[in-house]
């Protein structure tokens, strides 16, 4: 059985896709998710994935359904 496993990368430009889309910095959208703004720099650089929590927090911040992240992540897979 192969493995299976979603590139973090991916996910991560895809939180900067949506959070361009928005016109937002990430100063902003980390304030607004109250994460640290090197956290969400991490995060869309691909060097650390989000936890759910820390997803629906993105998420929130930036008026989305969660769903609407995930459907970006796979329309990039």
């Amino acid at each position: 059985m192969s493995e299976i496993y979603l590139d973090s990368k991916i996910v991560g430009e895809a939180i900067a896709n949506c959070r361009k889309q928005k016109g937002m910095s990430q100063e902003v959208l980390s304030g607004f998710a109250d994460i640290g703004r090197t956290h969400l720099s991490a995060i869309e650089r691909g060097e650390r994935k989000p936890t759910l929590e820390t997803l629906y927090r993105i998420s929130q911040a930036l008026k989305m359904n969660m769903s609407d992240i995930v459907k970006e992540i796979e329309n990039m897979l």
